[in-house]
């Protein structure tokens, strides 16, 4: 499902509005410095936040975490009747591994818990499809790049 012409040019102007939000506070310093790494991931999560819009994806849980559990969940959203939980790998650049190849098997293991601590929360939890999606994000350009994988591997 795609959205309107409307919703896409608010989605880019909401999303042009905080980079340049974001500029404005790192050049006067109101940001707290961050690894280049870390500011490099949550660039690729904004990014990806608005590129699921794009595709029609109504995500409800940025960064979601557990008391009980380390890690987080990237995002989390509804694309149609399936609930997705979406790890967003992001890089620089192409010139190393694709970004996918990062979700290994502890990862998806880590993933799969938090997902399974996120369903208990939800009433008629097991009449709800789920689905695990791996949304690679490369900023190498002057627009991110992106490649998305449905189902990247099994489900709650």
């Amino acid at each position: 499902m795609q959205i309107s012409r409307f919703a896409e040019h608010r989605l880019s102007v909401i999303e042009r509005t905080l980079g340049w939000l974001e500029h404005q506070a790192m050049r006067k310093g109101t940001l707290a410095k961050r690894a280049d790494h870390l500011a490099t991931g949550l660039r690729g999560e904004d990014a990806a936040f608005f590129y699921l819009r794009r595709l029609g994806y109504t995500v409800i849980a940025r960064r979601w975490r557990s008391a009980k559990l380390r890690g987080d969940i990237d995002l989390i959203g509804w694309d149609g009747e399936c609930l997705c939980f979406v790890e967003v790998k992001t890089r620089s650049s192409r010139s190393f591994q694709p970004a996918e190849v990062a979700v290994d098997r502890e990862k998806r293991a880590m993933l799969l818990r938090m997902a399974q601590e996120y369903m208990r929360q939800l009433e008629n939890r097991d009449r709800i499809p789920t689905r695990f999606d791996v949304l690679s994000v490369y900023l190498a350009d002057v627009s991110p790049e992106f490649e998305l994988f449905r189902g990247a591997f099994a489900s709650v």
